[in-house]
């Protein structure tokens, strides 16, 4: 059999003797991120915690997967279209990141020169 890998993210469980005693009792390797390098999941780790907190806990309990799939889609739609965010942009204000995605593009476009393409006559 090749070697089993467990993948985590440094979470509680490793600082339980115990947890860490039984994955070397049946030779798992622990495999995680680079120590102290927590910062490449900090955006998910952050909404995950706003998911959970705005929606998952105060809505439920919940009836099945598709109650649950449906009021994600609604959320991720609220948020991205209609939740003002006051963190996301230098400057005054507050804005979607619908919004403040569209900006962005429409800033980058008008900045790239514009490329002319010519042809010779056949």
């Amino acid at each position: 059999m090749s070697e089993l890998i467990h993948h985590s993210d440094r979470g509680v469980q490793y600082l339980s003797v115990r947890y860490s005693d039984r994955l070397a009792d049946n030779e798992i390797v622990a495999s995680v991120g680079s120590k102290g390098d927590s910062f490449d999941n900090a955006m998910a780790e952050s909404f995950n915690g706003l998911y959970k907190w705005e929606l998952i806990y105060p809505k439920g309990p919940w009836r099945g997967i598709d109650d649950v799939e449906f009021a994600t889609l609604t959320y991720v739609d609220w948020f991205n279209n209609r939740r003002l965010h006051g963190e996301i942009e230098p400057g005054p204000g507050f804005t979607t990141p619908a919004a403040f995605e569209a900006d962005r593009y429409r800033q980058t476009i008008s900045a790239e020169p514009a490329t002319t393409q010519t042809t010779e006559p056949l």
